[in-house]
């Protein structure tokens, strides 16, 4: 059973605008996430505001200015947003909206100050979305019973005709139900996958996709869970990098869970136990994770009755690739990501080995050795293994040693750099990067220091 509720708490500031506001004769009215997650116990930093009987965009504007900063993006949809403090308030007149094209752009917005709360719902996807809240009354507003859904985890929409307008819906009801561990209702499930087989997915923006994603990894205690539905929906097609991961084989010995898919799943809900609290460190951790064994599938085979993956790390650089790019341009993002799947087997791999200080410096070159041993350890544990305590040990052991040498967040600094070089009386050159990487091999494999690398350098030079 969900948390219940009869009251929301809202901002000291939020009630002197609502008070404001109907000194205009507008009827102010909470709706949308933040009456939902007043429901589900949880923290409300973003509120939405749907005004009524009030046609004037611009009347209601004049009044917020004096609370805060107003951004416009919205205003052609009748929509300002208020930012106050550490609160965002949206404030929307009540409207209805048809699809008109395609994209996200592609719909016609008309605003209705006479409509009420009930009319004015029906444009919303979900039931558990479409709950308002009248601050004056204390009163909830539920003409689509989201409150009877919510309390029987169910993830219901709302309306036939005005649901499959919108493709995104579909990644809504992905992540909304790994979010919230809702099941959809078998007439939602039947029409998202409908829409899914359809095709219209495929007129997304690829940085709405990415949204729907980044709300799932962040916001949800099982991931799984979405990416199953994802599969179920069969969105998965979309992504024919991900899809190859299924009934991808593994030797039962180390993966006993089953195939690659089951496993990746089970890393993803690791993960959360391991997250920084960065959302941005947290999001291209958990995309490391999804994106760790795309290269299995083109290396995986059985060989004396064993089935191996060899080069799996360095083959999955090509997919990763490809899959980012279908829901993103950020190429620093995707770059955060590389080196983390390439490399994902080396804190474990260096650990069962023994090795020296040298192979920890020369990975930290390669990428952030803290990043790295987090997804190790979500890979490591993210499978149904009975001695996980060796995942911790060989972890604790890396990190231990590359904090020990001030490694562990950021690359081995090399002590000779370019000017060193043109001290010793060198002309810039393009052999300055082979002499660079001669000084760097000298500081790593001899633990020399600066001086002593120097002097190596003018023997070489002179002789």
């Amino acid at each position: 059973m969900f948390i219940t509720t009869t009251t929301i708490n809202i901002p000291q500031v939020l009630e002197e605008i609502l008070f404001d506001l109907t000194s205009i004769g507008a009827l102010p009215i909470l709706v949308g996430g933040c009456v939902r997650d007043s429901f589900l116990g949880l923290p409300i930093k973003d509120y939405d505001i749907e005004i009524f009987n009030i046609d004037s965009l611009e009347i209601i504007q004049k009044h917020l200015k004096k609370y805060g900063h107003i951004k416009e993006v919205g205003k052609s949809f009748g929509v300002l947003t208020l930012s106050v403090e550490k609160y965002d308030f949206d404030f929307a007149l009540a409207r209805v909206e048809k699809k008109v094209a395609l994209g996200h752009k592609g719909f016609e917005v008309t605003t209705n100050s006479k409509l009420n709360f009930k009319e004015a719902s029906l444009r919303r996807d979900f039931t558990i979305n479409s709950i308002g809240y009248d601050f004056f009354k204390k009163e909830f507003l539920d003409p689509n019973n989201g409150i009877k859904d919510l309390n029987n985890r169910i993830l219901r929409h709302i309306n036939d005709e005005t649901f499959i307008e919108d493709p995104l819906r579909v990644y809504r009801a992905i992540q909304f139900a790994s979010r919230f561990e809702l099941k959809l209702e078998k007439k939602t499930f039947d029409l998202c996958l409908k829409m899914s087989k359809s095709g219209q997915l495929k007129e997304l923006a690829k940085e709405r996709v990415f949204e729907e994603f980044k709300k799932l990894f962040l916001k949800s205690k099982k991931p799984s869970l979405g990416f199953s539905l994802l599969k179920d929906l069969e969105v998965i097609k979309l992504f024919p990098e991900l899809e190859a991961l299924v009934a991808c084989i593994q030797d039962e010995e180390y993966h006993p869970e089953g195939d690659v898919w089951i496993h990746t799943l089970m890393t993803l809900d690791e993960m959360v136990e391991h997250k920084t609290g960065d959302d941005y460190k947290d999001l291209y951790l958990f995309y490391a994770l999804l994106c760790h064994d795309l290269g299995k599938p083109f290396c995986t085979k059985e060989i004396n009755g064993r089935i191996t993956s060899y080069k799996h790390e360095s083959l999955g650089i090509k997919p990763t690739i490809s899959f980012l790019s279908r829901i993103t341009n950020e190429k620093k993002f995707i770059e955060k990501i590389l080196p983390l799947v390439k490399n994902h087997l080396a804190p474990f791999q260096l650990f069962k080995a023994e090795s020296s200080l040298k192979a920890i410096k020369r990975l930290s070159l390669k990428c952030n050795i803290e990043d790295l041993c987090i997804v190790c350890l979500s890979d490591c544990k993210g499978r149904a293994i009975s001695n996980k305590e060796k995942c911790d040990e060989a972890i604790s052991w890396v990190l231990e040693k590359a904090k020990e040498m001030n490694i562990s967040k950021e690359p081995l600094k090399a002590l000779v750099q370019g000017r060193d070089l043109i001290n010793l009386g060198l002309k810039p050159s393009k052999d300055f990067k082979e002499i660079l990487d001669f000084a760097l091999n000298l500081q790593i494999e001899e633990n020399l220091n600066k001086e002593e690398i120097l002097e190596k350098l003018k023997f070489k030079i002179n002789n």
